[in-house]
């Protein structure tokens, strides 16, 4: 084989990338939808309310928002202008450094947050885990870290909450993060 040969996927490969790219795909455009269908929200604007439920004081820079959502400044300047005209964020002036601007979860926006958790938790649940078995799914958590290593290493700094993922605690309060294996932990700001 050439040295400049590309390595073309098998049969076998080519037919796992196909589904893979179709689980891309497919799965943002349902969580989408049923976000919209039963909260009014968009599955980024989730994002964000849920990542600022997750921080210190319900509070984030606007640019560590946009990293902690994946998306751009820009993008996520007119997310929360549209969240701001619901109530449910605010803006301020960084008191520590004025050239930044913070993003604030509002009471209302908390409320939005547990209002919405149980219905995406129940969401993700039903298409993602509720198909496979628990060893399929420490497989796909495997398969996850494996290909997220390959990547890179995740652009969130240390400082910033973990990404969300949707989970509910021991007592039904909504939780964005848990350890799949044990019992999840509900969010700052939350009571049990």
């Amino acid at each position: 084989m050439d040295a400049t040969e590309p390595r073309w996927l098998t049969p076998e490969e080519r037919e796992t990338w196909l589904e893979l790219v179709g689980l891309f795909i497919r799965l943002p455009t349902a969580l989408d939808a049923q976000l919209r269908r039963d909260a009014g929200l968009s599955h980024f604007e989730y994002q964000v309310l849920a990542g600022l439920s997750e921080a210190p004081d319900r509070t984030l820079r606007m640019s560590d928002l946009a990293v902690f959502a994946d998306g751009s400044l820009s993008r996520l300047s007119h997310v929360v202008k549209r969240l701001e005209q619901r109530g449910w964020v605010r803006r301020t002036p960084d008191p520590c450094n004025g050239r930044y601007t913070l993003a604030v979860l509002t009471d209302a926006g908390m409320e939005k947050v547990v209002a919405t958790a149980p219905g995406h938790v129940e969401e993700v649940r039903r298409l993602v885990f509720d198909p496979l078995t628990p060893a399929r799914r420490r497989q796909l958590r495997d398969i996850g870290t494996r290909i997220n290593a390959a990547i890179g290493p995740d652009d969130c700094p240390a400082h910033l909450p973990r990404r969300p993922v949707p989970t509910a605690g021991n007592n039904g309060t909504p939780a964005t993060t848990a350890d799949p294996d044990g019992p999840a932990e509900p969010p700052e700001g939350t009571s049990p």
